[in-house]
């Protein structure tokens, strides 16, 4: 399996970020060490469907959930289309193979009033991480950005006369996000602070040796501030923007401009988000309506 130059193909022509790509070739690693230690004759014989059918088999008795199955199984998939467009075998492995039935779970979030108890929390306003640390979590929240979106943010695309900034989301393609006054309060404080700390940098967040900010350390500073507020089982970047996502369409916002401001080709991605705000009013009726729990009734006696 060439699996490099698949991998070049996903970051340098699909523009896939970083992150994502990682995650592809563990996946595909991870098969082909299955198979090796599988059969002897591994590296002469081509990929079977009853190989793939044996690595799902081995990865459901880890204990591993039917999401995390589907997603290495996907990547697998997409590896034999790169190879049959390069003019490869025209059998796909893959083809065929059941996956484990799996259940749609809704994306977790944090509740509003728990954000608002983490804004609340004290922090050491002249100190540049402690600060950009804080800036992180606002604007992931209060924007829907993704990780890898404000990993790449450079300082010009952030205006704060108008309170817009611009960001490269997939494929490359760029959209505008607005925010408020309190957003742009917070930003003005964080670029005099990094700029007198840092100096004058390309990219708008920043380590302290002026470096760009990377995967792990934004997950770092999600999973511990979210900690301090929430017991929800993820403690990801990738959760607030779950969060903004849930708190715009509970307080009203239409879906199409959710979509836009998260930047989804496609509304089908953004529609999961109104199961919660369905959820949600599920609970609300629970908790206010004086006959929602009772048991019986006179009905039907």
């Amino acid at each position: 399996m060439n699996v490099e130059l698949f991998l070049r193909y996903l970051r340098y022509e699909k523009n896939y970020s970083s992150y994502t790509v990682l995650f592809y070739k563990k996946d595909l690693e991870q098969f082909v060490k299955f198979r090796s230690e599988l059969r002897s004759d591994a590296d002469a014989m081509p990929v079977e469907s009853d190989d793939v059918r044996n690595w799902i088999i081995s990865l459901s008795e880890q204990g591993l959930s039917p999401q995390t199955i589907a997603r290495k199984i996907s990547a697998l998939r997409s590896y034999y289309r790169f190879v049959q467009s390069r003019g490869g075998p025209e059998d796909n492995p893959v083809v065929g193979v059941k996956l484990p039935k799996t259940r749609k779970a809704l994306p977790s979030f944090v509740r509003p009033e728990q954000m608002e108890r983490l804004f609340e929390k004290a922090f050491v306003a002249n100190d540049f991480v402690s600060l950009r640390d804080r800036l992180i979590i606002t604007m992931l929240y209060e924007t829907g950005m993704r990780r890898a979106e404000l990993i790449g943010l450079r300082d010009v695309a952030v205006d704060n006369n108008i309170c817009e900034l611009r960001v490269l989301g997939k494929r490359n393609k760029e959209r505008v996000i607005p925010y408020g006054s309190m957003l742009q309060e917070a930003i003005e404080t964080y670029r005099a602070l990094r700029n007198e700390k840092v100096g004058e940098t390309e990219y708008f967040f920043v380590r302290k040796n002026g470096m760009p900010m990377y995967d792990k350390l934004i997950y770092n500073i999600a999973h511990r501030e979210l900690g301090e507020v929430s017991t929800v089982a993820k403690r990801s970047p990738h959760v607030l923007r779950h969060s903004f996502a849930s708190a715009m369409l509970n307080d009203g916002a239409g879906i199409n401009s959710v979509k836009e401001l998260l930047g989804h080709s496609s509304l089908a991605s953004t529609e999961v988000y109104t199961h919660i705000t369905f959820e949600e009013l599920k609970q609300s009726y629970k908790q206010a309506h004086p006959r929602a729990e009772k048991k019986g009734g006179h009905y039907g006696r």
